[in-house]
Parts: structure tokens; C-alpha cells; sequence
């Protein structure tokens, strides 16, 4: 049965749990919609375009000349300004400015959609007190996003011409916690199947999922560092499989966070590892159970890494151009959650 468990029968459970079940998974949708506009706002060097952290006044964008003037003159103070957009034009502020707006503004809009629906399934006693400690955490993550959020905008303010990539990695790490709560959670509140499931089974699935993790923020690192500009060709990096110049920073460690020769090299023997995976696991699933009931998670999982890896390779040789950036990075996170949903499931058989 779901960790949730139901006094009530099972058809009305369902009638009453239906409206939170889709609410959690349009919040998913939502937190991916935001690493959409992120990974944009990234791509478009927007993300240092509003230099200051108002939670409340800073839903209104400028409004006025005046406005736009202020915040084009906070911006012009900052080391990016200075050293890489010296003589930007009001309207190609402006052009920036948006993206990291509309980035911000799709966070508070996010909060809302989490507050007012919690408070009215709470008066609609749709919510019981098994569910509030998921609901809470949620909450606290979501918020605590936020912070991530302004934390890493701070570290590109003052002697940086661009954020930290150390931030920038826990920045889009925490998005994907928080993405992977919530699909677990939605998947939680649905009925419980009789499936079998293999000794063992789950603790692969659950290292397949946290290597994809830790390429998600592998990635990261390449974004934050613009590896991607770099070393354009596949599969060789300049025409070796292992190329030069991977411990030429001291201490050797430092090269896995800041060398991007090695943050791409990385980034690259990641993703082979994960198609390997991916394979003998599908290839196991199928053997021992056709794909059949909760199993199917294993088909979707390897057909979209697949298309990661592809997508991967593409961005790449074409040198990142935005369509593909996003949606490599999208897959990334649907990805993951394809993962997520498959253990959820898997933790809900009788």
C-alpha cells in the first residue's frame, strides 16, 4: 500500500486525493519550466542583468524611463558591465533584463501555486497528517531554492564577471531535489499495484538514478565554466579520446571544478557510463519481466537516455545553441524523474 495509507475505501480515497495528486505534478511542471527559463538565462549571459534581491517589490518590473535608468545604472556598476558589456544600449539591457525578470517571477509565481491551493485543500480536508511532513519539506525546499537562487547571482556582483559554478551547480542541483519530491510524492498518492520485483532490483535503479544526479550537476560545472564552447568535436577532444591537459591545475582535484578540459572530459565518460547502464538494466528488465506494469519506467528510461546522449552530442558539435542547450538539459531533469517515478512506484507494492 502507499506509505500514505488510506482509512477510507479506495475508490473515495482516489476521488479525494485526485485534485493534490495533479496539483503536485503541475508544481513539477512548473519547476521544470524554471530550469527552462534558468538554463535560457544562462545561455543569454542574463542572469547579472538585476543586481539586487527584493522578494516583494521586485514583481513589478520598471514601469518608467526613470525605472529602467536606475536598474540600467545599478547594472553598469558590476564587473560584468565593466569588462564584457561596456557601451550596452538601454535596449539591450533590456533584452537581458527580461530573462532574468521573468526567471525570478516564475520562482514567486511558483510559491503562490504551492500556497493557495495547500490552503484550500487544507479547507477542503483533502490533506491529512501523514501527508503534512512531504507537504512541509516541499515548502522548505522550494523556499530555500529561492535563497540558492540570489546566493548565486551575489557571487557574480563584485570581482567575478559571471557567477560561481560551485553555486550554479547547488543552484540546479536543488531544482532537481526539489523536481524528484515531487514526482515521488504524486506517485505516492496513487493506488498501490501487485508487481513483482526482483531482490535487489531497486538498489540498482537507485545508483542508476544518483549517477544521472551527479551528471545532472557535472553539467552544471560545464555550464558555469562555458566548457561547452570548447572542444566541439565528438567523440575525440582534440583528436584523442583522452586529451591533454586534464591535471594542469594544482591541487590535482580542483581540475574536476575548474580545468574545463576535464569538467567536459567528465561530463562526457559520465554519460557513457549512464548509457551502459541504462542497457543492462532495460536489458535485464525486459528478460526477466517484458517491460510488463510498473516495468514500462524501464522502457521510457532508456529511451530518453538515448535521446540525452544524442541531444548531448548535438549541442556539443553545434557549438550550444540555445534550442538544443534547453533541451538537453530539460531531458536531463524528465530524466530523472522517469527514475523517480520508478522507485516511487516500486516502493508501493503489496
Amino acid at each position: 500500500m502507499s506509505v500514505f495509507n488510506q482509512p477510507v475505501s479506495e475508490q473515495t480515497y482516489e476521488a479525494k486525493i485526485r485534485p493534490v495528486r495533479i496539483w503536485l505534478y503541475v508544481l513539477a511542471l512548473l519547476v521544470l519550466l524554471m530550469v527552462m527559463v534558468g538554463g535560457a538565462t544562462r545561455l543569454t549571459d542574463s542572469g547579472l542583468s538585476i543586481t539586487q534581491w527584493k522578494p516583494i517589490s521586485g514583481t513589478i518590473p520598471p514601469l518608467s524611463l526613470k525605472d529602467w535608468n536606475a536598474e540600467f545604472d545599478a547594472y553598469r556598476q558590476i564587473p560584468e558591465y565593466q569588462q564584457i558589456n561596456k557601451g550596452m544600449s538601454l535596449e539591450e539591457f533590456k533584452g537581458i533584463f527580461w530573462w532574468e525578470w521573468g526567471h525570478r517571477f516564475l520562482g514567486r509565481f511558483i510559491g503562490l501555486v504551492f500556497l493557495v491551493p495547500f490552503l484550500v485543500f487544507l479547507f477542503q480536508r483533502r490533506l491529512d497528517w501523514k501527508l503534512a511532513p512531504a507537504l512541509a519539506v516541499l515548502f522548505v525546499m522550494g523556499g530555500f531554492q529561492g535563497f540558492l537562487g540570489w546566493w548565486m547571482v551575489s557571487s557574480g556582483l563584485v570581482e567575478r564577471v559571471d557567477v560561481s559554478q560551485y553555486r550554479l551547480a547547488a543552484h540546479l542541483g536543488a531544482a532537481c531535489i526539489l523536481f524528484v519530491a515531487l514526482i515521488w510524492v504524486a506517485r505516492q498518492l496513487r493506488p498501490a499495484q501487485v508487481m513483482w520485483v526482483q531482490k535487489g532490483w531497486r538498489p540498482l535503479v537507485v545508483f542508476f538514478g544518483l549517477i544521472v544526479f551527479v551528471q545532472i550537476i557535472a553539467g552544471a560545472f560545464v555550464a558555469g565554466l562555458d566548457a561547452g564552447f570548447s572542444h566541439n568535436t565528438w567523440p575525440l577532444m582534440d583528436g584523442k579520446f583522452i586529451p591533454n591537459g586534464l591535471a594542469m591545475h594544482h591541487p590535482i582535484w580542483i581540475n574536476s571544478f575548474e580545468n574545463i578540459i576535464t569538467v567536459q572530459f567528465h561530463h562526457r565518460m559520465i554519460a557513457y557510463l549512464i548509457l551502459a547502464l541504462a542497457v543492462g538494466l532495460s536489458w535485464h528488465a525486459w528478460a526477466k519481466t517484458q517491460f510488463d506494469g510498473v516495468h514500462g519506467w524501464m522502457l521510457i528510461i532508456a529511451g530518453l537516455t538515448l535521446l540525452q546522449v544524442i541531444l548531448g552530442i548535438l549541442t556539443l558539435i553545434y557549438v550550444v545553441p540555445m534550442h538544443l542547450g534547453l533541451a538537453h538539459q530539460v531531458t536531463a531533469f524528465v530524466l530523472m524523474g522517469s527514475v523517480a517515478a520508478y522507485l516511487s512506484d516500486m516502493s508501493r507494492q503489496n
